[in-house]
């Protein structure tokens, strides 16, 4: 998503701004509106992020509810949802509900009537647990796709085309995110490293100068560490780009360019499997992105690289029999 213009985020054109945003919604996959709460779900006051909340929890139940209904289950009042309705987009409440309820009907005619949730509840069989994870991680990666901003991603893919050098900062899980940015970058001949100690990241990221590009992976947007790092790089006039799930989340505040995932919350979040293929999709893009724009290098690149490993296969004749 990219950072909006003093224009869309003032008060001024806000009839316009939420006539595309509508626009925007109506043209976007299933569950859209729940993807775009919950990603600005970090940014909004605490009333209405109660009002998020329920949206993200029970859409259904929600468009089926009554503002007054939906205001006192959420302990707030009906102006409080009609501004949580205006900040996502739309003119009030009954254009939220109608939106809810087409998506809702939508997304049980993808699953053939079945609601699958990813919650993991203790007596869920294993079955019932492959079934919602291959779910939540199949939604991760189609929502994370359809949401992506491809004039964002085109800028993206020019500065590391462009780039003397990329440093990727990612830590816990955004760690082994950053490193496969790393060797994929690596394998056509870009000059790209990552790091995931905090002191390592600072150091490298004073070293960096115009024309290197450094790259912040961050699921929360609110990782200190690569917060720090970017800002370091920042201050060196190097172009920086963050991933993040919530676009409004503070590493948005020292990127440059911003790319973002729609991975739902889970059960057992920490580390979740869901929003690291979010963010392997987006890396993924980004690689394929730079690799066609470099189509005769990469191709020479890629026939080296593979030429020198070849060799490391176990022979037919020596498999056990």
């Amino acid at each position: 998503m990219r950072k909006p213009t003093g224009s869309e985020s003032g008060s001024s054109g806000g009839g316009a701004t939420q006539d595309t945003a509508r626009d925007e919604a109506a043209s976007q996959t299933p569950l859209s509106t729940v993807v775009r709460v919950r990603s600005l779900l970090p940014s909004l006051p605490p009333a209405e992020r109660r009002v998020a909340q329920r949206v993200i929890d029970d859409p259904e139940g929600v468009a089926n509810s009554t503002i007054t209904e939906l205001a006192q289950n959420c302990g707030t009042s009906e102006t409080t949802v009609i501004r949580f309705c205006r900040a996502i987009g739309f003119h009030g409440y009954p254009e939220l509900r109608l939106t809810l309820a087409t998506e809702a009907g939508r997304a049980q005619s993808a699953t053939g009537g079945r609601v699958i949730g990813s919650d993991i509840s203790p007596d869920d069989s294993l079955e019932q647990i492959v079934e919602k994870v291959t779910f939540a991680d199949a939604r991760a990666v189609e929502e994370t796709a359809s949401q992506l901003d491809i004039k964002m991603l085109e800028q993206v893919v020019d500065v590391i085309v462009a780039a003397d050098r990329v440093d990727v900062y990612g830590v816990g899980a955004s760690a082994f995110v950053a490193l496969d940015f790393q060797q994929k970058l690596h394998r056509i001949g870009r000059n790209c490293y990552a790091w995931s100690d905090a002191h390592i990241m600072l150091t490298s990221a004073a070293l960096l100068g115009a024309g290197d590009v450094a790259v912040g992976i961050s699921h929360t947007g609110s990782t200190v560490e690569t917060i720090d790092a970017l800002e370091v790089a920042k201050s060196k006039g190097v172009t920086t780009v963050a991933l993040t799930n919530f676009p409004k989340s503070p590493i948005a505040e020292v990127a440059d360019l911003i790319l973002t995932t729609a991975a739902r919350e889970t059960t057992f979040r920490s580390g979740a499997t869901a929003s690291r293929l979010a963010q392997l999709t987006v890396v993924d893009c980004v690689f394929v992105g730079v690799a066609q724009r470099t189509f005769g290098p990469t191709r020479k690149a890629l026939e080296a690289t593979f030429e020198a490993v070849r060799g490391r296969t176990v022979r037919p004749d020596r498999r056990r029999r």
